[in-house]
Order: structure tokens, then C-alpha cells, then sequence
């Protein structure tokens, strides 16, 4: 007798092989059979798949639910959108080890890094249960979640555990540092940790204003963490190599290129044989230099390294809307206004002598080095021509003369003032989106040129992270919806591939043999999806964070 039985449905299994009808017999949490089952065998519940996709759950293998895991079980953006297996820890911040009273340190790290709210962060996670990356994890185990949840060792957590102060700084470990933290990160892999991350580039920087610690590290510092984790039993480095998205307005220079960056790593990976994943995008000042970086992962691991590039479906997506970041918010007549009633500052917005004042003002810093308020009035000034307006339906390859510049142009208004009048649309609720990175030719060519790429493994949600300004969580979702079944503006992708990108493929290089295809023996992570009926929704702000 099965526990459950799935009818009917087209099968799309994880291994690339091509979809069949089937049915699928689960057993205590286990794929039990997969084949034709006949109709007297007995079950529990019987669900009827016919007409429907039948997929493994989504591995979403960049997160960031290291806070968020301490106070929410469900991790719904995730788990709504089919995804049974993520992976935090990324981009180099976490919160374990963390020595007694450091947890402000990397509070202000993850808040200036992933811009998920310190306020939050201190009051919603129970400091003190905690102190070594075992515990914090032991510390998961007592909780129950919707979906499985997996960690990786972040290396600013482990600097500041081991190096304190000096952490921050450019000064290169000592013997003795690199031996606590060699030791540190084998214990951390044999407890359970998934994999080491760590960032690179000068964009990610605290709320003080320093970069994540590790981003100048040598060489020898990820060879000596590497060397552990081999002999703990291996796991994966996870990294943001410097000069990933090019040169920010505003940010220091890059301090390494980005094709000796993934020269080290690969270095890294022989030298050690574990696997690197490391982010690649389309950069907006370097449009071809994700060619040279995947062409470079192919002859390095020719040369026996281990190199793998996550790449996202689609173009960044950087939100702007009056309910979170928008160009004028650091005007100093928004500020007087700025904490009025929603509707009363939409209402003062549109009064003539106020937009005039705006618009006429320079931006007021924010005294926080590292807060995104100074950052992004900036860069979505400098983005318009990269900016859409958001509809229902959700078109994510968007003509260029649809950009709110191209529509300003057409129109004979300077561009600030119509992208003022934009955000108050709607009773203050239209949403912009720039879509950054990978969209610099105002198509998704560059995407789908990278998804095919052998080397390449899909992913990057950010998902709990970006809590202001990013939404990314539905990616696993647009893999359905765009490649496979909608895109107009060029060839879409087989399903077959789409679905082994998602799954099996991140399953693998993060050592989860359990999941990732629908085969007999494999963990019953399941979706049974209506696609012509999927869709993703506008995202919106929600005000459900502690504090």
C-alpha cells in the first residue's frame, strides 16, 4: 500500500530525459515507484495529475534566510513558489560563529550587505543559543519548517569569529589565523554545513561602510579553508568574485579582474577537488565579459577544477516604488514628509510647490556609510533608460522603448519629472523595475546563451534578502512561465533542461544525492503544477518582519 499515489501526470524527472505520462507511488517519504500503477493498488490519497506537469521540488541553492529561519517556519516566498530545498549562507554573511556580544557586528554586515533590516535582526533571533556554526545548526534542528533548509559557513562570520577587529581590515591572516580557521570550517562540515561562501567584490559592505571580511583574502586563505572542508568530507565554496557586476557608480574600484578571480578559483578547486559555484552575470559595463568567463570555467575544468557558474533566468530586477526605494527619498523635502500616513504624503506629493521643490533639491546623505539610501538615488537616476513600469501580466523582456526614458522622450519631459509623476500613478502604487544586470540588450539572450551552458547551474532568488527594493523569490516559477511557455522575443528552452537545472543539477553539487529527480529511492519532493494556469503576481510590500 502506498502512501500516496500521483495519477496520470507528465513527468519531467530532473535527469533532462524527456517528459512521459506516468505515475508516481510514494511510500514513507520516498519515491516508491515511478511507471504505470495499476488502478487497484491502494493508497492513502490519490491525486489526479492528468494534464498537469509533475516536477522534483525546486533547489534554490542562494538564499538568505540565516535570520529568518530563527522566527519563521513557513519561508512562504520560497516555498509558494514550489521550491523544497534552499541553501543559505551566501555572499560571505551569516551569523554563526559568533562570540559573545558579536552579534551587532554581524547584524550590521547582513543589513548593509543583503539590506534586511538590523531592527529585525536583533529582536527577531534568539541571541545567545548560539555561539560555533554546530550550534547554530543544532539550533535549527529544533525547529520545523516547510521546506528543507540547508546552511553554509559564511567566511565574514568566520573572520570576525577568528580575527575580531583585524578582520575588517586588508591585513592578510596569520599562520595562526588560518589554522583556527581551517579548523573551524572542517568542524562546521562535519556537523552538516552545505558549503563555505565567500564575497569578493567592493559593492557588499556593511552598514558601517567596510567590506564583508574575506573580500581581500589571498589565495592561501581559500586554499587553507578548501583543504578542510576536503578532509571534513568535502563541501562547496560558494563565492562572489571581485568585478562580478562591474563598476558601480560610486563604489571603490575593484581590487582583482575578474578572469584572474576565476584563475584562483580554480586554483582553489584543483588544488582541493571540491566544487566552486561563483556568481556571473551580464555586466553593464563589461556586456561580453560573461563570455570570456564561461569559456575560462571550460578550460579550467579541462585542466581537473571543479567550476560551476550560477546564473539567474532573468535580469536582476531592482524595484522602485513610493512604498520603498525610490530616487527622491533622499530629498530633503520627502524627509520632512516622508512619515506621514501613506495616503497624506501621495496627496502632498502631487501639490505643485512640493514636486517643484523636489525635484529642484540634491539628495541629504544618510549618515550610515553603508545604507542603501545612498546608494540607490543614484543609480535609479543613472537606470531609467533600464527602467520599466511593472503591469499585470509580469513582462520581464520588455522592449527598450518601453523604458520609462523612452517613454519621457516620446513625450518631450525631462526624465526625473516624469519618473516623479510615475511613482505617485496608481494612488502611489506603481512599481518601476530596473532590470539591471543581464539586460543590457534589451533582451534576455545573454541568459539563455548561459543556461545552456554545460558548466552553468541556475539560481540566485536572493531569496530573504532585499527585503526593500528586490523580489526574485518567483524565479523558480519564471523558469516555467517564461522559458518554457511564454517568451516571444526569441527561442525559449526545453523543459526537460529547465527542470534539471533547477533540481537535479544544484542537488548534486551540494552533495543532496537524496532529491533532485523523480526517481525510485529519492526523497518525495514533489510539485504537481497547472501551467497553463501558473502565474506570477506583482510583487508588493509587506510589513511582516519582527519589530
Amino acid at each position: 500500500m502506498y502512501d500516496v499515489i500521483i495519477k496520470g501526470g507528465t513527468v519531467v524527472d530532473g535527469t533532462g530525459a524527456q517528459p512521459q505520462v506516468a505515475d508516481i507511488g510514494v511510500t514513507d517519504g520516498c519515491i516508491a515507484e515511478v511507471g504505470r500503477i495499476s488502478a487497484g493498488a491502494r493508497a492513502r490519497r490519490r491525486i489526479d495529475a492528468d494534464g498537469a506537469l509533475v516536477l522534483p521540488g525546486w533547489v534554490d541553492a542562494h538564499t538568505h534566510y540565516d535570520g529568518q529561519v530563527t522566527w519563521d517556519d513557513r519561508l512562504e516566498g520560497s516555498a509558494a513558489n514550489g521550491v523544497t530545498t534552499v541553501v543559505m549562507g551566501n555572499c560571505g554573511v551569516g551569523f554563526a560563529p559568533v562570540p559573545k556580544g558579536g552579534a551587532e557586528d554581524l547584524i550590521d554586515l547582513m543589513e548593509g550587505v543583503e539590506d534586511i533590516p538590523g531592527t529585525a535582526l536583533f529582536e527577531g533571533m534568539p541571541w545567545g543559543e548560539w555561539e560555533t556554526f554546530p550550534e547554530y545548526l543544532s539550533y535549527l534542528d529544533t525547529r520545523a519548517y516547510s521546506l528543507d533548509v540547508g546552511a553554509q559557513l559564511a567566511h565574514g562570520a568566520l573572520r570576525f569569529y577568528v580575527m575580531g577587529e583585524r578582520a575588517i581590515t586588508r591585513e592578510a591572516a596569520s599562520a595562526d589565523d588560518l589554522e583556527a580557521m581551517a579548523r573551524i570550517a572542517g568542524a562546521a562540515v562535519r556537523a552538516g554545513a552545505l558549503g563555505f561562501s565567500t564575497s569578493r567584490i567592493m559593492g557588499h559592505k556593511s552598514m558601517s561602510g567596510y567590506c564583508v571580511p574575506g573580500t581581500f583574502a589571498a589565495e592561501a586563505e581559500l586554499l587553507a579553508i578548501a583543504t578542510a572542508m576536503r578532509d571534513a568530507g568535502g563541501a562547496v565554496l560558494q563565492a562572489i568574485p571581485a568585478s562580478t557586476i562591474g563598476q558601480l557608480e560610486g563604489m571603490e574600484p575593484e581590487h582583482s579582474e575578474l578572469l584572474d578571480e576565476v584563475g584562483r578559483l580554480g586554483n582553489v578547486s584543483r588544488a582541493t577537488g571540491q566544487c566552486v559555484v561563483f556568481t556571473t552575470v551580464q555586466s553593464n559595463d563589461a556586456p561580453e565579459l560573461w563570455r570570456a568567463v564561461l569559456a575560462a570555467t571550460d578550460a579550467e575544468n579541462r585542466r581537473g577544477a571543479h567550476l560551476h557558474p550560477m546564473v539567474a533566468p532573468r535580469a536582476g530586477t531592482v524595484l522602485t516604488t513610493l512604498r520603498g526605494y525610490h530616487r527622491f527619498m533622499q530629498r530633503p523635502t520627502y524627509l520632512k514628509l516622508k512619515e506621514l500616513p501613506f495616503e497624506q504624503l501621495v496627496e502632498r506629493l502631487r501639490q505643485p510647490d512640493i514636486k517643484a521643490a523636489i525635484l529642484s533639491e540634491t539628495d541629504v546623505p544618510d549618515p550610515r556609510p553603508g545604507a542603501m539610501e545612498n546608494l540607490l538615488p543614484d543609480l535609479f537616476e543613472g537606470a531609467l533608460p533600464l527602467t520599466f513600469e511593472l503591469q499585470t501580466p509580469l513582462d520581464y523582456e520588455p522592449p527598450l522603448d518601453e523604458s520609462l526614458s523612452a517613454r519621457a522622450e516620446r513625450e518631450q519631459r525631462d526624465p526625473l519629472e516624469y519618473l516623479y509623476d510615475f511613482l505617485l500613478q496608481d494612488g502611489g502604487n506603481s512599481v518601476g523595475v530596473f532590470l539591471g544586470a543581464n539586460y543590457i540588450e534589451g533582451n534576455l539572450d545573454a541568459c539563455r546563451s548561459m543556461l545552456l551552458d554545460p558548466n552553468t547551474v541556475t539560481g540566485l532568488s536572493d531569496a530573504g534578502a532585499h527585503v526593500n527594493f528586490i523580489c526574485d523569490m518567483s524565479i523558480p516559477t519564471f523558469n516555467l512561465t517564461h522559458w518554457v511557455r511564454d517568451r516571444t522575443r526569441g527561442e525559449r528552452l526545453p523543459i526537460e533542461l529547465m527542470v534539471a537545472k533547477c533540481t537535479n543539477v544544484p542537488a548534486k553539487l551540494f552533495g543532496l544525492h537524496d532529491r533532485g529527480t523523480l526517481e525510485v529511492g529519492k526523497r518525495a519532493d514533489v510539485n504537481v503544477i497547472d501551467l497553463p494556469s501558473l502565474t506570477i503576481h506583482r510583487p508588493k510590500l509587506l510589513h511582516d518582519l519582527p519589530a
